[in-house]
């Protein structure tokens, strides 16, 4: 199915809410929240990195920042919001590869990624959508690299009140829990997922996970086509 026939929740929850989005999520203490999950990916030089919903392109920019030797793809597959990810890009004197796409079809070569990062977006998907994108990071991760998980906690924080009930579907929120996530990340081939902190954001509540692709020679035979398919459970 192409771009064009597709449709997808807009970062911000409505395209009206864009021009404010960044200022928002800034003075919910989003930033901090983004950079903390950045601390937990221990990036090296030569690293390749994928942020899969990448939004306005914050994250990227300040990984670009940051890891300068570090090369970095983003990919949303909001119009709009990759503007301003390009234009902010220009600002900050960086270079970043910025492409629309869906998180569930990875326009990407397998094994291609040393980390893959997801911050405030998983929610957003569909049931789904939610394994299908699991299993495409699985593929485009190299042996050993890692996904780096950022999002809403699902009803078990019981916190989220009313913006985020403005911002988000009660329905996708619900899908959301801790377990759910853990458990299609166990069951798409990702190896000791784990959540790794929480956190709390003035009005929501927040977890980060990790989860890796099995080391190189471990489940050999079982690496996931293009497609993502894997019979490999994780040790």
């Amino acid at each position: 199915m192409g771009e064009s026939q597709r449709t997808y929740l807009p970062a911000a929850g409505h395209d009206w809410f864009l021009p404010i989005y960044d200022p928002l999520v800034k003075l919910l203490g989003g930033e901090q929240a983004k950079r903390a999950l950045l601390d937990q990916a221990d990036l090296r030089p030569r690293h390749r990195v994928l942020d899969i919903g990448c939004g306005t392109g914050s994250l990227a920019v300040v990984i670009r920042r940051l890891h300068p030797d570090v090369d970095v793809v983003g990919l949303d597959p909001d119009p709009k919001a990759l503007a301003r990810a390009r234009q902010k890009t220009e600002r900050a004197g960086v270079t970043i590869q910025f492409d629309q796409g869906f998180s569930d079809e990875l326009p990407y070569p397998a094994a291609s990624f040393d980390r893959v990062f997801s911050s405030l977006m998983f929610h957003h998907l569909p049931r789904p959508d939610k394994e299908k994108t699991l299993r495409e990071v699985r593929r485009v991760l190299k042996p050993g690299g890692s996904l780096h998980l950022l999002d809403l906690r699902g009803p078990e924080s019981g916190s989220h009140g009313f913006w985020a009930h403005f911002l988000h579907s009660n329905r996708r929120l619900r899908d959301n829990s801790e377990s759910r996530i853990l458990e299609l990340m166990s069951q798409v081939g990702l190896a000791n997922p784990r959540t790794v902190a929480h956190r709390t954001m003035i009005i929501w509540d927040i977890a980060y996970y990790q989860a890796s692709a099995p080391a190189a020679g471990v489940g050999a035979g079982s690496e996931p086509g293009r497609d993502g398919l894997s019979s490999m459970t994780p040790s």
